[in-house]
């Protein structure tokens, strides 16, 4: 008898061995292979000393050992923590080190970034995939204990101060996660979906999670222009795509062969990561015909929070919808009161998916995780998660996108902590001052932009951002270096982020 999934390995329980599960490139393993190597990544975990509880991070390029590791890691009882391939040894060296990571689990490509990296923090083993598929796995190991609240993942976003700091995923969110968005978006076992986000982004992990648990296929993509999606696209039938606004900008601008390929098979598109501009929209409904187009809003912190049916684009196009299935989202004004229609208000998330909170930071969780403000403890009332997003809904309960409340820059479907950017910038010892600020940008939402008070006037602010492409992500690289005199400061001294946003959005529009 099949059991009923309550930790995340269970997903993979049901489905046909013989069935293909995930592809990449000329590299595919049905669901029996993938169950294999699952049970032997957990066992090789557990015999160089995983303990229920314990910490994988998982740095790995695209492929299908990040899968494979990701179940393996929560079939040996561990919590997995994936770390996108993009960010450079700092970051590394901080996720490994505030997860105090058991294990990590990387490739013998990325050696030359990651020992370095890890250099001086006990307690870490290094796994590499290359030696681990040459290793014998030992017989047994991996453990059934655990129920589906236990801590299943921690994955890093950026807050608006500060380095990247972990939320807590457990089994329970993730699988509820995978139900809810698989019911509201009809996925099947019949399904092929193709994977171009990261799965260290909730939204890329759901993608492999909501496959596995309807036991349909993922194929894998990497790329660097659009007509490479258009060929994946086409050449694998895919019925499913999730992307953030910057892939659907350069599907619309910069893929040529969009306008010259059917796409019959492609069932429903998904965006979440920021706003799709109108005629984006606009542009996607000509193009891709009788594709479902699926409007969504989101947060790490609580997953999935609204979606708007394909059925209202037309009516609604800048519209994030209503609340998912199993969720209820409500408007919260300044002063505590549940926000009237039209009324702008911080939108709160009531539901399954809400998060466990942030690993080992009380202070920040109990801002972000708070009692529910209408139910009364004794009539069940829980935690409910304030997205310190502001938001307006109409007469019809649909929500509208207004802005970010804690000054947190989105990029690309990236979240990216303005504080991280100026502390590598400072670090080069160059600059008196610095700010990093988002600015309108058609194709990525915002694009991150510094200001600096120089200490040396001959600087090359050019040279200056190649060198912080060595120790940040590049997407957190701004795309410009603004020298100035002085930076806008408010009576109390601080810098007039405000300010500095108006006067260059205004110089951007117009």
């Amino acid at each position: 008898m099949t059991r009923t999934p309550f930790l995340l390995h269970h997903l993979l329980d049901a489905a046909d061995p013989e069935r293909r599960a995930l592809s990449f490139g000329d590299s595919h393993l049905s669901y029996g292979e993938f169950g294999e190597a699952v049970r032997e990544c957990a066992a090789q975990l557990v015999s160089h000393g995983l303990s229920r509880g314990d910490r994988v991070a998982i740095y790995l390029p695209r492929g299908l050992e990040e899968c494979w590791a990701i179940f393996g890691a929560s079939a040996a009882g561990g919590v997995f923590v994936p770390v996108n391939v993009l960010l450079k040894a700092p970051q590394l060296r901080h996720i490994v080190s505030d997860c105090e990571a058991r294990v990590l689990v990387s490739s013998r490509s990325l050696a030359a970034l990651v020992e370095p990296a890890l250099e001086g923090i006990s307690g870490c083993t290094v796994l590499y995939v290359e030696d681990m598929a040459e290793a014998t796995a030992p017989t047994s190991g991996a453990t059934e204990a655990g129920i589906g609240e236990d801590l299943a993942a921690i994955l890093y976003t950026s807050g608006s101060t500060g380095m990247p700091k972990g939320v807590m995923l457990s089994h329970r969110n993730l699988l509820a996660g995978t139900r809810i968005v698989r019911t509201y978006l009809g996925i099947s076992g019949q399904d092929r979906i193709l994977s171009i986000l990261p799965f260290s982004f909730d939204y890329g992990l759901n993608q492999l999670l909501t496959v596995v648990e309807q036991g349909a296929s993922l194929v894998i993509c990497t790329f660097r222009f659009g007509d490479e999606i258009v060929r994946a696209l086409r050449d694998n039938e895919i019925t499913g795509l999730a992307g953030v606004p910057t892939i659907w900008a350069i599907l619309t601008q910069g893929a040529p062969l969009l306008r010259k390929t059917a796409l019959p098979h492609l069932r429903y598109i998904t965006n979440s990561g920021g706003r799709v501009p109108e005629a984006t929209v606009k542009a996607l409904r000509a193009l891709l015909g009788e594709t479902q187009i699926f409007l969504m809003y989101g947060l790490t912190e609580a997953f999935r929070s609204t979606f708007l049916p394909p059925e209202e684009i037309e009516r609604r196009p800048t519209s994030i919808g209503k609340a998912i299935p199993e969720c209820e989202v409500f408007a919260v004004t300044e002063d505590g009161r549940r926000a009237a229609p039209g009324e702008p208000g911080i939108l709160v998330h009531r539901g399954p998916t809400v998060s466990l909170g942030y690993w080992r930071r009380p202070e920040e969780t109990a801002r972000v995780l708070r009692p529910h403000p209408f139910r009364d403890a004794l009539e069940g009332g829980e935690t409910v998660c304030y997205s310190g997003d502001l938001v307006v809904e109409d007469a019809d309960g649909f929500f509208n996108f207004v802005g970010r409340g804690d000054g947190m820059i989105k990029s690309s479907g990236y979240r990216i902590s303005p504080t991280e950017v100026e502390e590598a910038l400072m670090a080069t010892g160059l600059f008196r001052h610095v700010a990093a600020i988002g600015l309108p940008d058609a194709l990525a939402g915002q694009k991150v932009h510094a200001v600096a008070v120089p200490l040396d006037e001959s600087i090359d602010a050019m040279a200056v951002l190649r060198q912080l492409g060595e120790t940040i992500a590049g997407y957190m690289v701004p795309r410009a270096l603004e020298l100035v005199d002085a930076l806008p400061t408010t009576p109390n001294g601080k810098v007039d982020y405000p300010t500095l946003v108006r006067d260059r959005s205004i110089h951007v529009q117009s």
